[in-house]
């Protein structure tokens, strides 16, 4: 499901694949911080006939934390009923969650740029993964990614 420090440029990277369909996925790259009160980074997302990045997502210190968010995922391995999302502060990256039968959490990650222009962009692509260790996985590999922790 996710590959940490893979071969794309110059740093660390994290890429998401969907397990029903590896042409679907996301990629977390291009790490880099202005000082100790965020971390910017780059989001892009792939599908067939779809190519969509936003270059300069920000996750603030005083923002939730998507790892944080992964991992409350991963330990309700069990399921849970509706759509669970996530979103940073502003507001141009978006993941929403769902549990379906068979233990599986449907991710649908969005990128949106510029969200309060009038005009504007947004694009979505759906990742699966098994709930449980393949969530924790991802969630250890983007706590790792946006804190510059060991790979």
């Amino acid at each position: 499901m996710t590959t940490p420090d893979i071969a794309h440029g110059d740093g660390p990277c994290v890429a998401v694949r969907c397990q029903d369909n590896r042409s679907i996925g996301v990629k977390f790259s291009d790490r880099f911080s202005f000082d100790r009160d965020s971390v910017h980074y780059a989001v892009e997302l792939q599908a067939p006939g779809l190519t969509a990045r936003v270059d300069e997502v920000v996750a603030w210190i005083w923002d939730s934390d998507l790892y944080s968010f992964l991992e409350e995922l991963a330990a309700d391995y069990r399921g849970w009923d509706g759509e669970r999302t996530w979103h940073n502060n502003d507001r141009d990256l978006t993941v929403s969650a769902v549990f379906r039968s068979g233990g599986h959490v449907g991710l649908t990650w969005t990128v949106r740029p510029w969200p309060k222009a009038q005009a504007g962009w947004s694009a979505s692509v759906t990742t699966w993964a098994e709930a449980g260790e393949q969530m924790a996985s991802l969630a250890a590999d983007i706590r790792r990614f946006l804190t510059g922790g060991p790979q």
